[in-house]
């Protein structure tokens, strides 16, 4: 469970988040959705320990890791899964190496064990025998999924992805959607995910949290969205030419 109470975040004179508070359980996947500027990515980078929020809390199965020192957030930082917009891969390592990093850096694992954990991973997200390749090797879609396997090497407790759909064709969309699916339901993990896709929303979305100039506006399921008559959300939700079909059916 992670839980976010009250929330404020300011740059400059510019607040862009303004009291947010919402809870995210383990073995659903939360969306944070709204359009651009409306603080989704903020509110994400602030649960994670990226911006510092000006007030509020952020708390993880009972600690509140907002108050915790930069040492003592890492036991819940090794528990964190993180798929980031671009994948930010490492250009200069394969994609072996890229997976094995966060391993190399917080276990004492020998690297044959290393090695046996990445090769796991690539199998999971069906990039097997892809180990020596560099990411300019690889389409955009195979980044995307090697920066999942390099997230739940660590078999993450949480497990957050930023736009995970960017740039991606429909079919490509709906394996990385498939795949957050698949490995929530396996791990159990507390899976938060930034996004503007409306397919996703509908196909994956337990939990949805909707942002308007940095409020919380509404929060539900998939199955309800569809039905509200908040203006700011409808316009938003109906504004994608998914929607604007699947609408005929609802």
């Amino acid at each position: 469970m992670i839980e976010v109470s009250d929330i404020y975040k300011s740059f400059g004179e510019n607040e862009v988040l303004k009291g947010i508070s919402a809870n995210f359980e383990p073995g659903k996947i939360s969306l944070i959705i709204g359009g651009s500027g409306s603080g989704k990515s903020t509110l994400l980078k602030c649960m994670v320990g990226l911006h510092h929020p000006d007030s509020g809390k952020v708390i993880y199965n009972g600690t509140e890791f907002t108050r915790l020192s930069f040492e003592d957030r890492i036991p819940i930082r090794k528990e964190i899964g993180m798929l980031f917009q671009n994948s930010a891969l490492f250009d200069s390592m394969t994609v072996e190496q890229n997976i094995i990093f966060s391993l190399e850096m917080f276990t004492d694992m020998s690297k044959s064990e290393k090695i046996d954990r990445a090769n796991f991973c690539l199998e999971r997200v069906d990039l097997a025998g892809t180990n020596a390749l560099y990411p300019s090797e690889l389409s955009g879609g195979m980044k995307k999924r090697v920066g999942i396997a390099r997230a739940i090497t660590m078999t993450p407790k949480y497990l957050f992805c930023d736009e995970p759909n960017s740039g991606l064709d429909p079919q490509t969309s709906i394996l990385i959607d498939e795949l957050i699916q698949e490995l929530t339901d396996e791990f159990n993990t507390t899976t938060v995910v930034v996004t503007h896709d409306m397919s996703s929303v509908m196909g994956i979305g337990d939990y949805i949290l909707f942002l308007y100039q940095g409020k919380k506006n509404w929060e539900g399921s998939n199955k309800e969205i569809a039905h509200t008559d908040i203006k700011e959300l409808n316009e938003f939700v109906f504004a994608s030419p998914f929607m604007k079909v699947a609408k005929k059916s609802f």
